[in-house]
């Protein structure tokens, strides 16, 4: 069994389990309207807003705002990490994260510096933006010399994290993995979905017959992993690769519903045991219509649904483990009616669409919140799916 024992998250919803929780189940969105990576045209972004640690005393290719994030997730376990690394020793922890845009904000900074000055800064370090910035850091800051690698398949990135790190424990590599994702906003990446004409100017529609595209966020999320027995556990996992396009899904479906049944065969569950999905619901057109016809097909109406994209943003890399840490958050004891993360959004159903069960603000099981799936559906055909379990 692979264990969820800690979550260290900080996300546009905050930077605590109890706010948290309590902005997820009051419907209070964390997306926000700002300029500030699109000069001249505001844009719905999930911001972290949160005061993040002081980095000057790291080398400078580890100084980043990427890297920032991922140690403020850090800061909230650290007692829990150190006591593991003495626990089973430096060598024996991983850390496996996943991330896509990691330190390009730094270099875009930089590149505006150039333009006004003879070069670049002097604080200025080609590896901030590589992608496996953010597993060495995490690595150098706490001494650990196992496994430490960085997944990089667009949305899908930190999911598939996830499951490799239970395949590093399940293979006897280590004992314990911090494993998670990473993700900041820059202006690269703005711009760069604002090309394929996929950025909503307004929050997040998922389903609805009036989506208009996505919201980009940003945020961490860390799980100390291990055998060591807790409340929720990473129960199964599915991976897929559609190779049908690389921006659009298959609409079809096969891949999303490939990597969905890897994750319930892997667990020994049916379809009907599930509680929640959290759905990928992007808001985008392809996405939500394939997902949406899949699970529709997979699971009837019998389970609860909904995207939490609107709360925090599309945080890329970092999407399926911040997802997944609301989910862990919703299995925790002190839910004991099993409230749902809600579904936020205008209500205008797509009539091309199945009817899909997605739950209203205030929405409870009247029991614990058992088996939670998290889907993540990347550019690429890059599908991942999580399936989390509360003992």
């Amino acid at each position: 069994m692979f264990y969820l024992n800690q979550l260290g998250m900080v996300c546009p919803l905050g930077e605590s389990h109890a706010e948290i929780s309590r902005r997820l189940f009051a419907g209070d969105s964390g997306v926000a309207m700002t300029s500030n990576y699109s000069p001249g045209r505001e844009l719905a972004l999930g911001c972290v807003e949160s005061a993040l640690p002081d980095i000057s005393a790291l080398p400078p290719g580890q100084r980043s705002r990427n890297n920032q994030l991922a140690l403020a997730a850090l800061a909230q376990i650290r007692p829990q990490v150190d006591a593991a690394i003495r626990q089973f020793g430096a060598d024996r922890i991983a850390i496996v994260l996943g991330t896509s845009t990691s330190g390009i904000a730094q270099s875009e900074a930089a590149f505006r510096y150039r333009l006004q000055n003879a070069g670049f800064p002097a604080d200025f370090a080609y590896e901030q933006q590589e992608m496996a910035s953010p597993a060495a850091t995490l690595a150098s800051v706490l001494g650990v010399t196992g496994p430490a690698y960085v997944h990089s398949s667009a949305c899908a990135s930190s999911s598939k994290a996830m499951a490799s790190a239970a395949r590093l424990i399940g293979m006897g590599l280590c004992d314990a993995v911090l494993t998670g994702g990473v993700d900041s906003l820059c202006a690269f990446t703005v711009a760069g979905f604002g090309a394929l004409e996929s950025v909503s100017a307004t929050r997040c529609n998922p389903f609805s017959a009036n989506r208009n595209g996505i919201n980009i966020g940003e945020g961490a999320a860390l799980f100390l992993m291990s055998k060591v027995e807790a409340a929720v556990s990473l129960r199964g996992w599915g991976e897929s690769s559609d190779g049908y396009h690389i921006s659009a899904p298959d609409p079809s479906g096969a891949g999303a519903r490939g990597a969905i049944e890897q994750a319930l065969a892997r667990a020994g569950v049916s379809p009907r045991q599930i509680d929640y999905i959290n759905l990928h619901g992007t808001a985008t057109m392809q996405n939500d219509a394939m997902e949406g016809r899949v699970i529709a097909a997979m699971f009837a109406d019998h389970v609860a649904l909904s995207s939490t994209k609107p709360f925090t943003g599309h945080a890329l890399g970092a999407a399926g483990a911040v997802e997944a840490g609301l989910c862990w958050l919703a299995m925790q004891d002190n839910n004991p009616q099993g409230e749902l993360p809600p579904h936020l959004w205008d209500g205008a159903g797509d009539p091309g669409l199945p009817q899909l069960n997605l739950q209203p603000v205030g929405a409870r099981l009247g029991h614990p919140l058992r088996w939670a799936l998290s889907n993540s559906f990347a550019f690429g055909g890059a599908n991942a799916s999580l399936l989390l379990g509360r003992e």
